[in-house]
């Protein structure tokens, strides 16, 4: 099996690379981390590139079977905060010197991902938020955020209970601890590494995190200063069977050995693992509502009357797109499509239209030149209208047809299936 085979094959996960300024150019990136356990599990990681315009071209990445968001700049407050902040003026410029690789807001990179998570919520795609990939997936139902760790949450606990979230001068090498709750993903995926007070170390790079988790989430893990570093949906949590939807806080692929691949504990690769086998269940059953009944065999004379058949369609159909400028077809080649429309009453809408054209085109050939007239001042018409319109306009229709037409492909395809199974 060749390599292009195995990329059709194998399921697809869709991953926002992150923006990132060097020798004074924008370069975009994605944790490789993250595409080895991908591929090393058996999908095919798609990276939608963070440019301008690309949040509105999402259904180009189509079929989407998994959605990986991880690494990014803070998440626009507009998205998730009603209310002003309480947040003194003095406090946010401290925040944004504290943290400036973070605080630079980065809303195309907001827009992308946050219309990747609503989709997944919608079509039950699985979801795997890493990071600010979990704080996404947060805010994309509702719920809010901390803006500043340390000035929200911190300041108001006990000295025993303070956790420091982001240590830049031991980027990889620092950890702290958390609580993993007793029957959760979690628990099952580090249960031989858990003590009986039922805590791991992990690492931490972040100065936001979940502040109201939305309502469908149930924790997993909580810090000592009680910021919720997992969560799931309970109700769609079953990797066997294609559901898995979760946000960790802290980055399991990078817990790893000082200068080493040794992971700090085996659970580590757990949320790859199940979230690719999540995806693969996705993709296969995906694939069998979508799978069209094989053909019954012929037997000569059907197979010859199909051909016939079939010829005339085609003679019609070039009639019906090249009109005057082709050779006109005898009328007795025409004849056995058009008998056939007239008798066929099982085709789909689509179908129907559109051959239905064709036996106007055999029966009255002067009547559809006229037809064909109109279409062209039509078109003329509708290029001197969208002549006039800005990009944005042309862009917004341009997904709207696109939209609509998909949505009739599914509604067709899907007659088509019950068509077929009531057969």
């Amino acid at each position: 099996m060749s390599t292009s085979d195995l990329a059709v094959i194998l399921p697809r996960v869709i991953i926002v690379s992150r923006r990132s300024l060097r020798k004074n150019k924008f370069v975009d990136f994605v944790g490789e981390y993250h595409l080895d356990l991908i591929v090393g599990y058996g999908a095919v990681p798609v990276i939608v590139p963070r440019v301008a315009g690309v949040h509105m071209l999402l259904h180009s990445f189509e079929p989407i079977h998994g959605v990986l968001l991880c690494e990014g700049e803070d998440i626009d407050p507009s998205l998730y905060e009603a209310e002003e902040t309480n947040l003194s003026p003095e406090e946010l410029e401290e925040i944004r010197r504290l943290h400036v690789s973070d605080t630079a807001i980065d809303k195309e990179k907001d827009t992308i991902e946050l219309s990747l998570a609503k989709l997944c919520l919608e079509r039950n795609i699985p979801y795997l938020g890493i990071c600010r990939g979990s704080q996404i997936l947060n805010v994309a139902c509702g719920g809010t955020l901390y803006q500043d760790i340390g000035k929200e949450l911190t300041k108001s606990r006990p000295q025993e209970n303070k956790v420091i979230h982001m240590d830049y001068d031991n980027y990889d090498g620092h950890r702290h601890v958390v609580e993993i709750v007793n029957d959760t993903p979690l628990h099952q995926w580090f249960e031989e590494s858990l003590e009986d007070n039922m805590e791991i170390r992990v690492n931490s790079y972040h100065h936001q995190g979940v502040k109201r988790l939305a309502h469908r989430f149930k924790p997993m893990a909580f810090a000592p200063d009680g910021l919720i570093e997992g969560f799931y949906d309970p109700d769609a949590y079953n990797p066997e069977e294609g559901k898995f939807i979760m946000g960790l806080q802290f980055h399991p692929e990078r817990m790893r050995k000082q200068n080493s691949d040794e992971f700090d504990y085996p659970g580590c690769t757990a949320a790859y693992k199940e979230f690719v086998k999540a995806v693969v269940a996705y993709q296969q059953k995906l694939n069998s509502t979508t799978k069209v009944p094989k053909s019954l065999k012929l037997d000569k004379e059907l197979e010859q009357k199909r051909k016939v058949i079939v010829r005339s369609f085609s003679l019609a159909r070039n009639l019906y797109e090249g009109g005057s400028n082709i050779r006109q077809p005898k009328e007795s080649d025409l004849r056995p499509g058009a008998e056939f429309l007239e008798s066929n009453t099982a085709l789909s809408l689509q179908q129907e239209t559109r051959l239905k054209q064709m036996g106007a085109t055999v029966r009255n050939a002067s009547s559809y030149m006229e037809r064909l007239k109109l279409n062209e001042d039509r078109e003329k018409l509708a290029r001197v209208v969208m002549g006039k319109m800005t990009i944005e306009q042309l862009s917004d229709l341009n997904i709207f047809y696109h939209m609509m037409g998909q949505i009739c492909s599914e509604m067709l395809e899907k007659h088509q299936l019950q068509k077929t199974h009531d057969q």
